[in-house]
Formats: structure tokens, sequence, C-alpha cells
């Protein structure tokens, strides 16, 4: 909690934590943190290398990713990834997010960012370490109905919006929307409901995704 001028203020930490057990995408070189000073060795402080994927654990898509005139990372527009948005729990019976699956979530025709709650949560609240290929994800017509439904953003609780060896449709479409896209989420201890979303991506010049700090704020 955080307590402001107008009263306490819950902050709800959507982020994965970066550590070398995280899991990642097969055939990449994830997340790792190598110290070089010691301060116990006599150095002057303590300081690390940190090499990663940059689609390891919370991270933004930039359309490049998959677009090749996309745009780069550090030319992403914010203020998609600032605002209001909605966070909509998909039955754990569903294993995939189809245009029919969105269609009963009954979300309402404002939400311009929505943030997927799956049976995924279950892999960061388990603390799984293997990459999981089993993730729940977005089909190609449900990647569709969110260019349809004219949306901002959307965030998914793995780290991809499309199947496992699935053709990049998914992906494509929604980038070429000019949607942003948000993977690597945890929403394990998230209730459904409206909240607002505060996410920024480094800026990584030249970058295909980035990696992001994201928050919601009731």
């Amino acid at each position: 909690m955080f307590g402001g001028k107008g009263g306490a203020m819950e902050i709800i930490d959507i982020t994965v934590a970066l550590h070398d057990a995280i899991p990642s995408w097969p055939g990449s070189c994830g997340f790792k943190l190598t110290q070089v000073t010691d301060l116990q060795h006599g150095d002057g402080c303590n300081g690390s290398h940190v090499t990663m994927d940059s689609h390891c654990g919370t991270h933004v898509d930039a359309p490049w990713h998959f677009l090749p005139d996309g745009t780069t990372a550090e030319r992403l527009d914010l203020s998609k990834f600032i605002g209001p948005a909605y966070v909509a729990k998909v039955d754990d019976a569903h294993r995939a997010i189809t245009a029919a699956v969105l269609d009963g979530l009954k979300i309402a025709k404002e939400v311009k960012r929505l943030l997927l709650r799956t049976s995924n949560s279950l892999f960061w609240a388990r603390q799984e370490r293997s990459f999981q290929k089993n993730f729940v994800a977005i089909t190609a017509d449900g990647a569709q109905w969110i260019v349809d439904r004219g949306l901002e953003l959307v965030g998914i609780d793995y780290l991809s919006i499309q199947p496992f060896d699935a053709p990049s449709t998914t992906h494509q479409v929604i980038l070429s929307a000019e949607i942003a896209v948000l993977e690597g989420l945890n929403l394990s201890s998230v209730e459904p409901g409206e909240y607002e979303l505060i996410c920024l991506p480094l800026k990584v010049v030249g970058g295909d995704g980035a990696p992001a700090r994201a928050i919601l704020r009731r």
C-alpha cells in the first residue's frame, strides 16, 4: 500500500521477478546476473553484468519483432501503456483464447487496455522453473477480434500472446494494427476488474522488444 495525500492507494506489481532460474523461451539465453565487483573482496562497490533476452520475463513486443517495417522499441507510443485497464478472467477450461471466448468475457465497449488472466498465472504462482509449452494464448481469430474492438493494448500472463509452435499470425494481426503487446505478466493475485495500468518498457534503440516494469492501481 502507498499512503498518499488522498489516502491509501493499492499498488499491485504484476511484473515477473528476473532471476537465473526464470523460465525462458527454448533457445533463449534467458536471464543471468553476474557479480563482477564485490565489497567483501575489497572492491569499491558491488557491481554486476546482466545478460538477458529482450523477451525474457515481463516485456513488451515492438512491431519490428514480426513486421519488417515495424516500429522499434524506442519509438513505442507510451500513452498506450498508461491508463485505465480491465483484467478479464479466462475460464481455466479454455486452452485457447478464440473470438468466441473473448465474446464470452462480456468486456465493456469502452475498454481500451485488456489484460487476460488465464490458467497460465498458476505457473508463476507455483514458481515453475521450466518453460511450459502448453500455455494458453490467443488464436488468429481472437487476434482479429481484438483489432475489430479497437483495443490499444493487450496483455497476457505468459511469454507469448500466440500459441507455442503456431504461425505468427496472432502477432502479425495485432502488431499491424499498432496495438501494444504486453507479455509475461503475473496476474495470479489479481482479481478481475478495472484498474489503472502503468507500464514502461525500456528505451532500447532498434529493439524488437524490451523488458518492462508493470503495475496496477485501483
